[in-house]
């Protein structure tokens, strides 16, 4: 039997090295502290109690990094020269728009013109890196010179920035691996489920999953999420034209200013509203749901999922998606 949780994790890009259950237990925690930041103290209580525990809230991860590195393909993650010709020229422009991003929000001057240097350089240059691949590198090169990777150093920054472009684009181009991380998902969401999160790429993979869903999910929070990056990311979401998912109550999402993923920090205008969803009340007529954006200060890491989930932003929605559950089950049971 699968695991059905009522809060719902599904991670980001360079997973590789870590499984479900060393994820979970920091953004668990994370998240705890949101919840308590929020006012909710009994809430997060029951976040932090361990599985099983009487009163416990369940807490899953939706974990789909390895499907990246399968045994017989080592190394295709990773290495441009194993990608077709679209999925190279993907990568360059994906590259491309975190640069003008960063140029354009980048937390400190000397960051934002690192930035407009490396745009001025990279494209004062295309003459010379004709070919496939090679502009690609050379704008993975660029983006690598940025301090938003100071932490890792140049070389380690590089081969980081390669493996995370190299996985958002192999997501959204390969129907086969797309099924395949969509099925993990599925196997821990459930019609238990209250709260489904997404970071980075893993809000791609939220969106699509909650999309897909059968039952009613109460909230959708997305957390520095590419969603809104044309041509690259929203034109090859599924389903198209992209919508508000049918069975989602609420969907909150969270960037920080100077997330340079989050290259289109508000959604609401890209995903609109259809018909109500099933068993709405008959006069509720109009469906008026719209994303809910929210932005946040995540300091000198602004992509850091930790730094998100500790936000009284991310919080305070959980929170209450999980206290009207409760409310909702002690009433069923009058």
């Amino acid at each position: 039997m699968p695991v059905v949780a009522a809060v719902v994790f599904v991670h980001g890009i360079g997973q590789q090295q870590r499984g479900p259950a060393t994820l979970a237990g920091p953004w668990q925690a994370a998240l705890a502290d949101g919840v308590w930041k929020a006012g909710h103290g009994s809430l997060a209580a029951r976040l932090r109690q361990p599985p099983g525990t009487a009163g416990a809230i369940a807490v899953e991860m939706a974990f789909y990094a390895d499907l990246f590195d399968p045994p017989d393909r080592q190394g295709r993650s990773t290495d441009l020269g194993d990608l077709d010709p679209s999925e190279v020229a993907a990568i360059e422009e994906l590259a491309g728009v975190l640069l003008r991003r960063a140029a354009c929000v980048a937390g400190t001057e000397a960051d934002r013109r690192t930035a407009q240097d490396e745009v001025a350089r990279l494209e004062g240059r295309l003459g010379e890196l004709q070919g496939v691949g090679n502009v690609a590198r050379g704008a993975l090169a660029a983006v690598a010179r940025l301090r938003w990777f100071g932490p890792f150093g140049m070389a380690v920054a590089q081969r980081f920035v390669i493996r995370a472009l190299v996985q958002v684009v192999r997501y959204l181009h390969e129907p086969a691996l797309r099924q395949q991380v969509q099925a993990r998902v599925a196997g821990v969401v459930g019609a238990d489920t209250r709260v489904l999160i997404g970071h980075s790429l893993g809000s791609v993979v939220a969106f699509e999953a909650a999309c897909r869903m059968g039952g009613r999910l109460p909230l959708l929070v997305t957390l520095g999420s590419p969603l809104g990056i044309r041509r690259l990311v929203y034109d090859r979401l599924e389903p198209q034209p992209p919508r508000f998912p049918e069975r989602v109550d609420r969907w909150v999402n969270v960037a920080a200013d100077d997330d340079i993923v989050a290259a289109v920090p508000g959604l609401t205008g890209l995903f609109p509203a259809g018909a109500p969803p099933a068993g709405t009340p008959a006069n509720r007529a109009v469906d008026n749901r719209t994303v809910d954006n929210r932005t946040v200060d995540n300091g000198s890491a602004p992509h850091d999922v930790i730094h998100y989930l500790t936000k009284k932003a991310v919080g305070a929605p959980v929170a209450d998606a999980l206290a009207a559950d409760d409310s909702r089950r002690s009433g069923s049971e009058r």
